[in-house]
């Protein structure tokens, strides 16, 4: 780069390869918790053409260091600055990610063995839209949500969420609406179905482990319940019809 005062060279990051699949998660602070994830995904995925996106939404110039220091071959870190809504933040993910296959896990996940092979089998079987370890289905209208072991659900929990990236940029990502994090991953399951007129299923056994939701853990209730109840009508204002969409 020329100026005034000479010549300097200038660090360009090159775009990462293309992958079999990424694994992925949002980072909004506890930095402990990402590098546990990744500590899980890098352990035990070794055996995929993968990368681990972390995305970095937490504005905070602490997380962002400890994040760099973990950057490598494998492991990458998107910052989104100025730090967006959930969905915008994910869906600005979707777009760097160089996986054909996106797996999305909240970061209190600690994966303890592979979770990329299984999920990969089941988004290969026809109709498949989406795959997880936690899925949910309707009892008796849309938003009426209970946990369901399935095989077949009708959407699954974005703790472990397994889909094609092709397919989610192709119908819109992430409803940017939802600014908080509950319900988007519902509302990506119902357009990715729909799109594709495919499934939802849970891939049991998945070797990973819940630890502490800071994204709720970290509200007071009122708040929680005021976020929750705004994405709960948009959810219904996009999909509160579609019985089609609930499984019998």
């Amino acid at each position: 780069m020329d100026s005034r005062e000479g010549s300097r060279l200038q660090e360009v990051e090159l775009p990462p390869p293309p992958r079999a699949v990424t694994m992925l998660t949002l980072v909004h602070g506890w930095p402990g918790d990402a590098e546990r994830w990744l500590d899980g995904v890098l352990a035990h995925t070794a055996g995929h053409d993968f990368e681990a996106l972390l995305a970095d939404n937490s504005g905070d110039p602490d997380v962002a260091s400890r994040l760099a220091a973990r950057k490598g071959e494998r492991a990458r870190v998107l910052t989104i600055d100025p730090p967006a809504g959930w969905a915008e933040a994910a869906n600005q993910a979707l777009e760097t990610a160089a996986g054909e296959t996106v797996v999305l896990f909240d970061p209190g996940v600690e994966l303890h063995g592979d979770a990329a092979g299984p999920l990969l089998d089941a988004l290969t079987r026809p109709g498949v839209a989406v795959a997880g370890a936690f899925g949910v289905r309707c009892e008796g209208r849309v938003g009426h949500f209970h946990a369901n072991e399935g095989p077949v659900v009708d959407a699954i929990e974005g703790y472990v969420l397994a889909f094609r990236r092709r397919d989610a940029l192709d119908a819109g990502g992430f409803d940017r609406k939802f600014r908080f994090y509950r319900l988007a991953d519902f509302e990506l399951c119902f357009k990715l179905r729909d799109k594709l007129g495919g499934t939802a299923v849970v891939v049991p056994g998945l070797p990973v482990e819940r630890h502490e939701h800071r994204l709720w853990e970290a509200l007071d209730e009122e708040e929680r319940e005021r976020r929750s109840r705004r994405n709960y009508y948009r959810l219904l204002d996009l999909w509160g019809k579609r019985e089609d969409l609930i499984t019998r």
